[in-house]
């Protein structure tokens, strides 16, 4: 069964990967080479021109970014949330911290949060790609229930490509397999 589940899991990464690439690439791709996104996030062209100032907001940036920047990623209004080992189900302590972003975001109309599924190192990068993107669906499955619009969410998975420490140990993973919340700037009413 699980041998199943792992071919299932890597036949639909191999797909998504074809399709990504018969739509062409961007004329400068991000590090990591691909990743895991919903619908509702925005593509590169969208995400330049929403993006705000560095002087408009210093405190909101995707963990991609930092990482390129090879700084820390800046901590924003939003709480991460944590993972168990191997597992995208919300923790009590989890649904407690969105229950506190979903506030912020109620009393912040105008924000939006791109939702960030990480991983830690073990387990394929497929495998880690797929769970975070199960992990950030989750986060925004339960935001939505507490009354923040779709609209408003966007997922992506960085897989295990962006840590946050990278010693090998039980202590470093679990704080690896996070979901990260990036405040973006609401779209413009016309």
């Amino acid at each position: 069964m699980l041998q199943q589940k792992g071919s299932l899991l890597l036949s639909l990464s191999l797909l998504s990967f074809a399709i990504l690439t018969a739509c062409g690439s961007p004329a400068t791709p991000p590090a990591p080479k691909w990743t895991v996104e919903n619908p509702n996030a925005s593509t590169g062209a969208q995400a330049s021109a929403q993006k705000p100032s560095s002087a408009a907001k210093p405190d909101s940036g995707s963990s991609l970014d930092a990482l390129q920047s090879g700084k820390p990623a800046a901590a924003g209004p939003l709480k991460d949330i944590y993972f168990a080992f191997d597992r995208y189900d919300l923790s009590p302590e989890a649904r407690a911290t969105l229950k506190a972003n979903a506030e912020w975001l109620k009393t912040n109309p105008a924000a939006r949060a791109q939702i960030e599924g990480h991983c830690d190192e073990r387990g394929t990068n497929e495998y880690n790609m797929a769970l975070g993107a199960k992990r950030a669906q989750a986060a925004m499955d339960y935001l939505t229930t507490l009354g923040i619009a779709k609209d408003r969410l966007s997922t992506i998975s960085y897989g295990e490509e962006v840590p946050v420490c990278k010693e090998q140990t039980e202590e470093c993973w679990t704080k690896n397999r996070r979901d990260r919340f990036v405040v973006t700037p609401g779209r413009p009413t016309t």
